[in-house]
């Protein structure tokens, strides 16, 4: 099994980074691969509106000077994703919204569904929440299970590692980590066991006509 991480903090190796590493290491081991994408620091255009995407089908977004194309294979292609952020006046950083919005706009309908995703962030003092609740929105979104820790996945830090000084955030980690990976080996051996859930077409309501 594999699962891929987003890091959407401009610091290749910051607080979100760390944050990241923690749940990281629990699913190492549980045998459980994890490969780290640095978002944060790459130029990473918004969404266009064009809804080319979903008129193509092709799993890709029509802007192709950027990385978003293969992170979404990735996504598609792996068992479980994490998606990590810094906080950035209360919402995440604007890299990773960019990314997600695009992303999930694709791969959100349906070709996520049922994987098992989680999300954390990393914060100097407040605003963690309210973050953390912004990338849960995309998990939700795209159907995925979403397991828990033992308080919010947000871990706390200015300056890099200052992490490891925050011990309940270091707990709270570790707990999603085994988590995810004891919910990653359910649905894995459940396959052609137990049934998944029948996909249903998205139904749109307009409330202004």
């Amino acid at each position: 099994m594999k699962v891929v991480a987003f890091n959407g903090s401009p610091r290749k190796e910051g607080n979100t980074y760390q944050a990241i590493k923690m749940v990281a290491e629990e699913l190492e081991k549980e045998g459980i691969e994890v490969e780290i994408v640095h978002v944060g620091d790459k130029v990473v255009r918004g969404c266009r509106a064009c809804n080319f995407c979903v008129k193509n089908k092709s799993e890709k977004c029509v802007t192709d000077d950027d990385q978003v194309n293969e992170w979404i294979q990735k996504m598609i292609a792996a068992d479980g994703i994490i998606l990590g952020s810094p906080v950035y006046f209360s919402g995440i950083s604007g890299t990773m919204k960019s990314f997600l919005d695009r992303a999930f706009y694709i791969a959100g309908n349906g070709l996520l569904k049922s994987k098992v995703g989680v999300a954390v962030v990393a914060v100097r003092r407040s605003g963690g929440v309210a973050a953390l609740d912004q990338l849960n929105h995309y998990l939700h979104y795209a159907q995925m299970v979403v397991p828990s820790s033992n308080y919010w996945n947000v871990i706390h830090g200015r300056v890099p590692g200052e992490t490891d000084k925050d011990e309940e955030g270091k707990q709270i980690m570790r707990i999603l980590g085994r988590n995810m990976a004891w919910l990653l080996k359910l649905i894995e051996n459940g396959k052609g066991t137990v049934a998944g859930p029948e996909q249903e077409k998205k139904v749109f309501t307009n409330f202004i006509r």
